[in-house]
């Protein structure tokens, strides 16, 4: 993926919907997400969910009630979030957040898989 650049997408607002355990987040050019917390929390782009290479991602089990509990900008190009688990080494870019919106449904339906075939929980 592309670093960002003066032409990508910048979010023009952000908000945490507590309840609902999402993220929403809206795009200068009209593009719209809502991100459920787990979903962030396990495509955290941190190394200790991604590893150090390919092949080295570290499948995050457990992670269906988590919480976003902070919201912390870095710069101008990203913010890190906080979750319950006390994970807080991701740093999402805006380039990332949009990753993760126009791939959520494929993404999400390789960590369903990922799960299926560990045998592991989301609970």
């Amino acid at each position: 993926m592309a670093g960002l650049t003066p032409t990508s997408p910048r979010p023009t607002e952000i908000k945490l919907h507590q309840k609902s355990r999402e993220l929403e987040i809206h795009f200068d050019d009209g593009a719209e997400f809502r991100f459920s917390c787990e979903f962030l929390r396990v495509y955290s782009p941190s190394a200790e969910v991604r590893g150090h290479g390919p092949g080295q991602e570290v499948l995050q089990i457990g992670k269906k009630n988590i919480d976003i509990t902070a919201i912390d900008p870095v710069g101008s190009y990203a913010v890190k979030l906080v979750f319950s688990d006390g994970h807080d080494t991701g740093l999402y870019s805006w380039d990332y957040f949009y990753d993760l919106g126009k791939n959520q449904e494929s993404y999400w339906k390789t960590y369903l898989a990922r799960m299926e075939q560990s045998g592991a929980s989301r609970d």
